[in-house]
């Protein structure tokens, strides 16, 4: 697939359309952008705000705060590592069996199954709760790695970064919408004829089900599954799993020829790690310094409108930068984030985090997952998304597995928090190896060698 000519304009030197602009200018790319409208509002609801609080208030309120806060890490934990694990292979083997949104709709089933059944979860059911956020934690994970696979088969070369963070930011539009619903209905339960207490947060996991897997019909009835196709040389067995592990086994191979993007994915394992572990651990932080919930979910829904232009303008950015330097640009903030977070000790340090973090979420995780894209060759796209997905999972282990250590070895979680300074840093040094240019131009080459599967095995 080659970039039309002419890149960021129309016919004659024009401006194209805003939509264009945006990322959003064919159906395809709409229907692929509504699955972030529908699973980041699920993150927003699930992972960041109502369910950290509520099982930090309710679901775990006879345990100490700090075991409250170290088990939360570790189910966090628990639900990636399972993902993880299987990830490179299931993509693998969407690569040659043409199955990514088959796959997708699994978990997706598994998770919007998960958010429902927190409904169940009350005082004291902190066992429970956590195996219900599991469960959501394997769905969702597992359904952004084909999700994220099947943006090199339908965005243009040239169309990537845009096509990227304009989802990221129509998925910020999305989770402010529901997080909106959900916070008027826990505060005024009364307009909605529920009744006080814990039922009004427990319906909002319900609401987060139906809405994760309403808007996921988009992307099921408009997006195409992606084509196969073999590198040259290789064989479509009959066995999927076999040719799966072939293929895998010839990537560990030859990692050094695409040695480029192995080292953007060392680097997004470790500033990936910090991004995913404030967004994981920041409202459970919260509620441990004892700041209101109104306040929280407040502000983490400010950062869902917040994230809508500025997703938008890191496409831009990175249009007039560069996408490296764009994401570089957003460690630096987060650095800053994570400092701050130490000082931390009212509900306005939150508000004033919570708005640097809408800042730069969405558009470092877009132009990050839009780079790699660009750096591998589309027809292995599913192996090596899964492989993305590894670390993109890990990243969010291994950032609260140290929050968790160092609150056992101190009992602070503030260190904790700073701990995560590291991680943006390190992160920041390997992504500036990076050789973007080479690696782009060994992706397209590889893609350019492969040939259609059809008629194969």
């Amino acid at each position: 697939m080659t970039a039309p000519t002419g890149r960021g304009r129309g016919m004659g030197g024009e401006k194209p359309p805003l939509s264009e602009r945006l990322g959003l200018h064919r159906p395809e790319l709409r229907a692929w952008a509504m699955y972030e409208w529908a699973i980041t509002g699920m993150w927003a609801v699930i992972v960041t705000t109502v369910f950290p609080i509520y099982y930090q208030n309710v679901a775990a309120a006879d345990l100490p705060n700090a075991v409250a806060t170290r088990n939360f890490a570790l189910a966090t934990t628990l639900g990636i590592v399972l993902v993880a694990v299987a990830a490179p292979l299931l993509g693998a083997i969407t690569d040659r069996a043409a199955i990514k949104k088959p796959l997708l709709a699994a978990f997706l089933g598994l998770g919007v199954a998960g958010a429902g059944l927190l409904v169940l979860v009350r005082e004291g059911n902190w066992v429970l709760g956590l195996v219900f956020f599991i469960l959501v934690n394997i769905g969702a994970n597992g359904s952004v790695v084909f999700y994220d696979a099947l943006l090199p088969h339908i965005a243009r070369p040239h169309e990537v970064d845009r096509v990227s963070t304009g989802a990221f930011a129509i998925g910020y539009i999305g989770a402010g919408l529901l997080l909106s619903f959900c916070l008027v209905l826990i505060q005024r339960p009364d307009w909605f004829g529920v009744p006080e207490g814990t039922l009004p947060a427990r319906l909002s996991f319900l609401a987060v089900a139906v809405w994760w897997a309403g808007f996921s019909i988009p992307l099921f009835r408009r997006v195409p599954e992606a084509p196969v196709s073999l590198a040259p040389g290789e064989v479509a067995e009959r066995g999927v799993v076999r040719f799966a592990l072939r293929r895998i086994a010839a990537t560990a191979r030859n990692l050094g020829r695409f040695r480029h993007a192995l080292l953007f994915l060392i680097a997004y394992l470790i500033y990936g790690d910090g991004i995913g572990t404030i967004i994981r651990m920041a409202t459970v932080y919260g509620a441990e310094l004892g700041i209101e919930q109104g306040h929280m979910i407040g502000a983490v829904v400010m950062v869902q409108f917040v994230g809508v232009p500025f997703s938008f303008l890191a496409g831009m950015l990175a249009g007039r930068i560069g996408t490296r330097p764009a994401i570089l640009l957003g460690l630096a903030v987060y650095t800053g984030i994570a400092i701050l977070g130490y000082f931390m000790t009212t509900a306005a340090h939150f508000w004033i985090l919570a708005f640097l973090v809408g800042m730069v979420q969405g558009g470092t995780q877009a132009l990050s997952r839009s780079l790699y894209a660009s750096l591998i060759p589309a027809y292995k796209s599913g192996e090596l998304f899964g492989f993305y997905g590894v670390m993109d999972k890990f990243a969010g282990m291994v950032g609260p597995a140290v929050i968790a250590l160092v609150i056992g070895l101190t009992g602070s979680s503030r260190l904790g928090i700073l701990s995560i300074v590291l991680f943006f840093v390190v992160g920041a040094v390997l992504l500036a190896l990076v050789d973007v240019e080479e690696g782009r131009r060994i992706a397209r080459e590889a893609q350019a060698r492969a040939r259609p599967a059809a008629g194969e095995g």
